[in-house]
Order: C-alpha cells, then structure tokens, then sequence
C-alpha cells in the first residue's frame, strides 16, 4: 500500500499472471459446483434466479482481477479483485454446501465449515469493500492518515469473526442471546469502515487530475447501479445479479484505458433518459387515469389523448433535464446556454473593440482552460489572447459569412470539478461569436488604418499645395509683379527694355498657367467636368478597350465621380504594365442606390498568396472611403475582374 505497484518483490510478473489465472480458475469451478448446490436447495423468495450475486462476484471480479494483472503484474488493484471475486465464490459454496448438509440431515460436514463461510466473506468485505476504495485506481492510499482505517478494519473484522465463531451453532444458524449487543456493535463499526472506505474516494476526486477523475467516475457509476436495486431491496434486489461485473469491468477498463471516455456525458445522459421516462410516464399514467374516470365509454381516445400529451411535454422536459444535468455537473460555466446569455450580457457593455477579448473570457471561463487566443488571417492585426496560452491543444478555422478570419486557439484544461465532455457543446455554442468578434476587430483595425491613411493622405496633399503655391506659384507671381513695376520704368526710357522684359512676363504667365492647371488635375480630372464620368473614362481607356454603360450617370456626387474615374485608372494601368492582358472591357452601371463598375481583362491574372500592392489597395481604400466595397477576383477561365460597387446617394461631406 505505499507505492504504486506493491506487491511481494520477489515474485517474477510470470508467477504473479500464473496466480492470477490460478486464482480466477479455482474461483469459477468453486462457482460451477455452486451452482449445482443451489439446484439441490429449495428456491429462495428474494430471487427467481439459480444463482446468487454472491456466484457472480464469484465470476466477474476473479476473471476481470486476472486481466488486469496480466497487463499491470504488480499493481495491487488487480489481485484485490482476484482474492475477493475468490473469497466470495468461497462464502457463497460453502453456506450453501453447510445449508444442503443440514437440509438432507447428513451432518457430515464440520463446524469449521461456518467458519470458512465466516472469514471468506470477512475477507470479502476486507479486499472488495474497504481496500480496494482506499487503493483505487493507483493502488496508493489517499494520505498517510488513511491507514489507520486499514487496520481498524481488520481488527473491527477479526473481532467480529472471532464472537461469530464463539457463538454456539443451532441448526444452521448462530445463536446466542449473550453476545448479541457486542455482534450489533461490530455490525455497526463494519458499515461505518465500508461508508469511511467510499468516502475516501470524495477526498481522492476533490485533489486528482482530470484522468484519475474520470476513472473514480466510471466506478462510482457502475457501483450505483448495483446499490440502487439493492438499496430498493424486494422485489427487484435480484437485478444487481446482473450490474455487480459493471464493478469489475468498470475498474479494468479504468485502470487500462489512458484516454477515458466522457463519463460525464453518460452520467447527464442517465439524468435526462431517467427524468424523461419519469416524467411522460407519470402524465401518461395521469392523463390515462383520468380518462379512465371521465372517458370510460371511449377508453381509445383516452389513450390517444394520453399518448399524446406525454409526447407534448418530451421536447420541452428534454432541454429543462438537459440543462439542469449541465447544471449539476458543471455548474452555470458549463451550460452552453447560459455561456451565451453572459456573453450577450457583456458584449452589451463592451465596444467592439473589446468584444473579442470579452468572448474569449467568456470561452475560456466555459471550457476550464489555460488560456485562449485568436490569430488572424495574414497576420494582421496581432495575435489576441486571454490567459496563458503556452500550449495549443486546439486549433479551430474561424469563418464569418464565408470569409475566413482567423483560427481559435485553446489551450490545456485547467483545473475544474469535472473534465468537460461538454467541451464540443460550449466551443460549438461560442465559435460563431468568436469569429463575429474577430471579424468586428478586423473592421476596426481597417477603418483606423484607413482614417489614419485618410489624415495622412489630406495633410502630405495640403503639403504639396502649400508647397507648390509657395515654391512655384508664389515665387513666380512675385517675381512676375518685379517685372511689371520694372517695365513701368523702362517704358519711357527705353521702349525696346520695356518690351523685351513684357516678352518674358508673357512667358512666365504661360508657365503660371500650367502649373495652375497642374494642381487642378490633381484634385479632380477636369475631363469629368468637360465629358461626364462615361465620356472621362472611354478618353483614358482608348479606342482599344470597350466601354459599355447602362444607365443615366449624369448628377452622380462628385465623390462617386471622381472614386470611380480613380477605380478604372487603376485597374486598367495594372492591366497594360502588369497583367499583360491583349483585352480589357469596362462597364458602369447605375442602379438606384449605387453604381456597379466592373473591369475585365484576360492576362495572367493575380497569383494566389500576393499580397496586395499599392495599387490594389488604393481600389480598395476608395471603395471603403465611400462606403463602398471593391474586390479583385481570378476566374477559373484566367484574367482578373475588378468589382466595384459606389453608393450613389452619400449623406456625408468629402
């Protein structure tokens, strides 16, 4: 009992699996003659079956205790099932041999046979009912402070098979009235050491890890099902015949098994089948003994009427009983819908900005883990987390509307009552908020990134006017203002001065004039004044690009105009330098709300994986100001098609 594989050292695990086998074989013969014994003796009243739970003990725990040493030789857990499926073949044979001899009057057999009756289930009670709680699953015991029940319990044993034996034998009981208040004590001790023995499993559960959980779990469920009926008694304590090998199969499946399964699903999966047939079978029975009261006449159609007010109330008492297991089990950060109710709760009072953060708590919180996060589709913006996310043990594609955003990081569970089988529930529940926040986040990174180019674009643009009135224009307006006070004063002196430095005023004005109508074209295309934006944009395309328009495009905002005009110029600029396309079409469309713009070329098109260049961004970016979209596209057929879409009716100043 002080380690994990205490056993007699030196014994090889060869000698331990032949034992084992020994021990599991002279148990199921020992249970084979029993049950010919049993044949022998009238029937009893507790039980229809020609056998004794006691014969299925016999069976189970010894052949289950054999398994387990054969794959873990020197872990105490499995020659506990051995010696006490044995011990409990043993006590079985023997009442029953000492019941048979006293039956048929042969009194041949010994007294000591009530005592090997006595010890064997003694020792039973010792392997099966206080040890193997105290050692599982790891054959440890809780604390130190627990082996003082160890040897409590086999003094409290001992003692009571001592008085037992001591007592005269009548027929084929033990009778005396003397020692019955010291028998009723040691009973007492003996249930108590059994209760103190199972209690040591809560105070295992409360400090083990998720695994070791799992594994106490899929054990008390199985000896549930065996105290249930027994705990009931007649007339169905004859069914734990058929659950006590869940005992055994329970602990070897435990013990071998790494990755359990979710017991925890199981067990609200029991709670809700339980409460259903609980509750459609009591309104089945109501409804049903109603009719029979004030439909006698037609008892069909109180059984229909029955049947279907008990299907009525199976959807809604499903959720109810499904929710109140998540309850039980997981407390209010295990239930799905609860999880979503508190992140609607907070999103609330959250900016978007702040939303992802406040949804990854909430996930996080849920599924009991280390940490979660979110990276970004392309890198951008940087990786969000909430916790400590050292570890990734799930990585989850995020999609909001068919675009893919990023991908979910989860990281290791955390300590919790329960290991979440739940978990699929909870991510599938909050995934969709996750990849909405995600998306949010996007949005406001792009319209901050967008502004800020917006700011810088306007202020390096009033930079380069500046500069330009004050370098070129300015300079020339002054230097053309000295030049006419100068001309002034050659006029009469020297008429030939006067009209040479008039000469060059003339030149200078032309100069002027063109760096005036330069920085005219820079905030707007004058032909779009001059040709409307269709006839604008067939000027630049050429004779050798179809331009098709569809509907009115006069009185479109000047922002539209110029937004669109920028769009085509672009598009076809990547078109000639970069996509060597031989044919390009154009067309404007003008709906009601906006305008559709769409250039289409047939060269190489954008390979997959660029990032997008200056150029492609600025389509973009325009689109976006307006709040408009515009997207890039390869067809399978080759080429690349520009899609812009304007609004037409804008309510903001640009």
């Amino acid at each position: 009992m002080r380690g994990l594989y205490r056993v007699i050292p030196k014994v090889t695990p060869v000698q331990r699996r032949v034992a084992a086998v020994l021990a599991a074989a002279a148990s199921v013969a020992m249970v084979c003659v029993n049950v010919w014994v049993t044949a022998q003796l009238p029937q009893p009243s507790y039980t229809p079956l020609p056998f004794a739970p006691e014969d299925v003990a016999g069976v189970a725990f010894p052949i289950l205790g054999a398994l387990l040493v054969f794959q873990r030789p020197r872990l105490v857990i499995g020659w506990l099932l051995c010696l006490g499926g044995l011990c409990s073949a043993l006590n079985s044979l023997t009442v029953n041999l000492a019941l048979l001899d006293a039956a048929r009057e042969w009194m041949v057999l010994p007294r000591a046979i009530w005592t090997v009756a006595g010890a064997s289930w003694k020792l039973t009670i010792l392997f099966l009912v206080v040890l193997l709680p105290l050692l599982y699953p790891d054959g440890r015991l809780p604390s130190p402070r627990w082996r003082a029940l160890v040897w409590i319990s086999v003094a409290v044993l001992a003692a009571d098979m001592l008085v037992m034996d001591l007592m005269p034998l009548s027929g084929q009981r033990y009778t005396s009235p003397s020692p019955a208040p010291l028998r009723f004590s040691l009973d007492m001790l003996t249930n108590a050491m059994m209760i103190l023995a199972f209690a040591s499993l809560a105070a295992r559960f409360r400090r083990a890890g998720r695994e070791e959980r799992r594994q106490i779990l899929w054990t008390l469920v199985a000896i549930a099902t065996v105290i249930v009926p027994w705990v009931i008694g007649n007339p169905v304590w004859w069914l734990a015949s058929f659950t006590i090998p869940l005992v055994p199969v329970a602990i070897t499946f435990s013990v071998l098994r790494h990755r359990l399964y979710g017991i925890d699903t199981l067990i609200t999966r029991t709670l809700v089948g339980a409460g259903l047939v609980g509750v459609i079978g009591g309104v089945y029975v109501a409804v049903g003994t109603a009719s029979s009261l004030f439909l006698s006449d037609v008892d069909r159609v109180g059984g229909l009427v029955a049947a279907l007010c008990a299907g009525a109330f199976f959807h809604p008492m499903r959720r109810v009983l499904q929710r109140g297991a998540d309850r039980l089990l997981y407390g209010s950060k295990g239930d799905p819908v609860a999880l979503a109710a508190e992140l609607g709760r907070r999103l609330q009072h959250t900016d978007p900005a702040g939303g992802l953060a406040a949804t990854l708590d909430v996930l996080r919180d849920g599924l009991a883990v280390t940490g979660t996060g979110v990276r970004f589709q392309g890198g951008w913006p940087e990786e969000a987390t909430v916790g400590t996310l050292e570890e990734v043990t799930r990585d989850i594609r995020l999609v909001w509307h068919g675009e893919p955003v990023g991908r979910l990081l989860i990281g290791p569970p955390g300590a919790r009552r329960l290991p979440a089988a739940h978990n699929e529930r909870v991510i599938a529940a909050l995934t969709p908020y996750v990849a909405d926040a995600a998306h949010a986040v996007r949005l406001v990174g792009a319209l901050r990134r967008s502004r800020e180019r917006i700011v810088t674009t306007r202020e390096e643009e009033r930079r380069r006017l500046r500069r330009d009135l004050h370098d070129g224009l300015g300079q020339s307006l002054s230097g053309m203002a000295m030049s006419i006070n100068a001309a002034r004063l050659s006029l009469r002196v020297s008429p030939e001065t006067a009209e040479r430095m008039l000469g060059e005023l003339r030149s200078g004005m032309d100069s002027v004039t063109s760096d005036i109508r330069h920085l005219v074209y820079g905030l707007r295309p004058p032909a779009l004044d001059d040709l409307g934006l269709a006839g604008a944009v067939a000027e630049m395309a050429g004779p050798d690009v179809a331009v098709e328009v569809r509907g009115g495009l006069p009185g479109l905002p000047a922002a539209t105009e110029v937004a669109a005009y920028r769009i085509v110029q672009e598009a076809l600029t990547n078109a000639r330098k970069h996509a060597g396309a031989a044919t390009v079409r154009v067309s404007l469309e003008r709906g009601e709300e906006d305008l559709s713009i769409r250039v289409r070329d047939d060269g190489i098109g954008v390979p997959p994986g660029r990032r997008s260049g200056i150029g492609l961004a600025s389509m973009r970016e325009r689109a976006a100001e307006l709040g408009g979209t515009c997207v890039i596209t390869t067809p399978l057929e080759g080429g690349t098609v520009v899609e812009a879409i304007l609004p037409v009716n804008l309510n903001v100043e640009i």
